[in-house]
């Protein structure tokens, strides 16, 4: 018989809580309770619960413009929308987007990629991305207004490029400083049972729309994931914190792109 103490279920529910408040408090200006603890372990353990964040964030954002879309015209909705969410999650992943754009964009070597992404400073290629993600999401998003529920077309983009882009933590290597980057917790990898978890509640809301989409839309990740892997390996050898960032991004839009298709071509 083992000596050690046995965990309540109180005590497991309460850990698993007390995790998921950390990803929430890390990705959100979401308040997290006072009296969570923290360690470099926790965090790490809390990425199972990065694509729940996305999931919760894209109710909230998707209430948001239910409501303001009863008052206003569509497109006025969306871009209040669309402020909504850069407030709630305190612009994190554009900001990554920008500032991975600027360093794999305007650095020559290794060291000069990932001296210019921790330059708070934005350059060309930075400002470029940031305007064409924010535009593309706005043209996309009024495309999407007039085909199909678009509450559910935002909890699911939101909830499923955040799975995608947490998922590189699994199997690619972390090469910034670790004694610097806001990432540091992040740096581990995840376990199998954790990747599973992430991944599941990433695709749940895509089901609404039918398994047959489900599994289009799981395809068109697998193929930008590998492909997104493949181009981070060869420009930084492996991933930072703000190439994260910017995976959730190109995911939330490539996913208004597979909506756009769909319905475009009669497949919803």
């Amino acid at each position: 018989m083992s000596d050690l103490p046995e965990i309540s279920l109180k005590d497991r529910v309460t850990h698993q809580w007390q995790l998921f408040a950390l990803a929430m408090g890390f990705f959100s200006r979401l308040p997290m309770p006072k009296n969570t603890p923290y360690s470099s372990e926790r965090m790490n353990r809390s990425g199972r619960y990065f694509s729940s964040v996305g999931l919760l964030i894209g109710v909230l954002c998707g209430g948001v413009f239910l409501l303001l879309d009863t008052v206003l015209p569509s497109a006025v909705a969306i871009f209040l929308m669309m402020s909504f969410s850069l407030m709630l999650t305190g612009a994190f992943h554009e900001d990554g987007l920008t500032d991975m754009a600027d360093g794999i964009g305007g650095g020559m070597t290794l060291e000069r990629r990932l001296t210019i992404m921790k330059d708070s400073r934005i350059g060309t290629y930075g400002a470029s991305a940031l305007v064409m993600a924010l535009l593309g999401k706005w043209v996309l998003l009024n495309e999407l207004v007039n085909m199909t529920a678009l509450f559910m077309v935002i909890v699911t983009s939101y909830t499923f490029s955040r799975a995608i882009a947490a998922s590189l933590i699994y199997d690619m290597p972390y090469v910034s400083d670790l004694d610097t980057s806001k990432s540091k917790p992040l740096a581990n990898k995840q376990t199998k049972g954790e990747l599973t978890f992430l991944l599941l509640v990433g695709v749940l809301p895509s089901l609404w729309f039918g398994l047959e989409f489900a599994l289009v839309l799981s395809v068109v990740a697998y193929l930008f994931r590998t492909g997104f892997k493949k181009w981070l390996t060869a420009r930084i050898g492996g991933f930072t914190g703000d190439c994260l960032g910017a995976a959730q991004q190109l995911m939330e839009l490539l996913t208004y792109l597979v909506f756009i298709t769909a319905f475009y071509n009669g497949f919803l």
